[in-house]
């Protein structure tokens, strides 16, 4: 077991080396390096290091990281292998919340704040994680109401609502792009099919308190969410609180998944893969399974990243239609191994 964590730390620094070294401009590794200790031989070398390159290498695994730890504590309160952020609604809440953000306000609030003379682009950086969030919010509110009036609040059967859910969120954020401006809408669009492309380095200030949060409230009530694993009749019976529990662990995969979405899209089914995937390396519990989607996760989408930017020549994959192409496949064979 030793040597698999090596393993896996020695995999989660590794490949943000590898990923700096990929990009659209031939950087050598004595250029790197020269960047690395401030050196750069041009200034279009040094901007390509610390805006272009590093920032999405650092973005990129905190996404993937936080995409895992949030489809793993999904799996584990609901005890089913299939529930993702994605196909549980938040993705689709969070999506909704900064498609209405992002259509209708970023005009309005950048004039505003203009009059007040600060920052129209990083008061909408703002704004924008906030209405993510509060879409999330909204769709984990909803599916935990279908769940309780329409399968009778167990928790295994929350994936049906959140499959329900995200499909009418995905519907009225059609709807809006569908009434919007056209050049907003098409801005969306690329949002919403998932992306690093505009990733910039202050998205990895206000992604890293919520990862590292996040990672460390899962932690302490580790616990607690094993014991979910028992069903909610034996967690009551060992003093476990199991609606304050399952709301905490809701609130924790919404905060993670609003603020991923809110910046880099939705990028879907690293939720649904990565955890599968840690279990078989570290184990079930949850502290084990956290800190290894942590590794695992992040390391994952910094490879598919690369994938992305090198996979055609002329031009970039949003990384969201690699990991759905990835993770439908991936699903489909779960399925097929809880029905043998």
């Amino acid at each position: 077991m030793n040597n698999r964590w090596s393993f896996l730390i020695l995999l989660a620094v590794l490949s943000p080396v590898i990923g700096i070294f990929f990009g659209a401009a031939d950087l050598p590794p004595k250029e790197l390096y020269q960047c690395v200790v401030g050196q750069c031989s041009t200034q279009i070398n040094s901007l390509i290091f610390w805006e272009i390159r590093l920032p999405r290498v650092l973005v990129g695994f905190l996404v993937g990281a936080g995409l895992a730890v949030a489809g793993a504590t999904l799996q584990n309160i609901t005890r089913n292998g299939l529930a993702d952020p994605y196909l549980f609604g938040v993705v689709s809440g969070a999506g909704l919340g900064a498609s209405i953000a992002t259509l209708l306000f970023d005009s309005q609030i950048g004039e505003t704040l203009t009059i007040f003379g600060m920052l129209p682009d990083v008061s909408f950086s703002i704004a924008l994680p906030v209405a993510a969030f509060l879409g999330a919010v909204f769709a984990v509110t909803l599916v935990q109401a279908l769940a309780a009036t329409s399968f009778g609040g167990r928790g295994e059967h929350m994936l049906l609502a959140g499959v329900a859910v995200s499909f009418m969120l995905s519907a009225l954020s059609h709807f809006l792009l569908f009434l919007g401006d056209p050049f907003a809408a098409n801005k969306v669009i690329f949002w919403l099919m998932g992306s690093l492309a505009r990733t910039e380095l202050w998205y990895a200030w206000i992604m890293l308190p919520v990862v590292m949060g996040s990672v460390l409230l899962l932690l302490l009530f580790g616990r607690r969410l094993d014991a979910l694993l028992l069903g909610d009749e034996n967690a009551k019976t060992l003093g476990i609180n199991v609606t304050a529990i399952r709301l905490m662990a809701l609130a924790i995969c919404a905060a993670l998944t609003a603020c991923i979405v809110a910046y880099c899209g939705g990028i879907g089914f690293v939720g649904l893969m990565i955890p599968h995937i840690v279990r078989r390396w570290v184990g079930v519990t949850s502290r084990a399974l956290i800190l290894g989607c942590v590794l695992i996760g992040g390391s994952f989408m910094v490879l598919v990243d690369i994938i992305a930017r090198s996979a055609l020549s002329d031009q970039e994959i949003p990384i969201g239609i690699i990991t759905s192409a990835i993770g439908s496949v991936f699903f489909l064979l779960a399925i097929r191994q809880r029905q043998t």
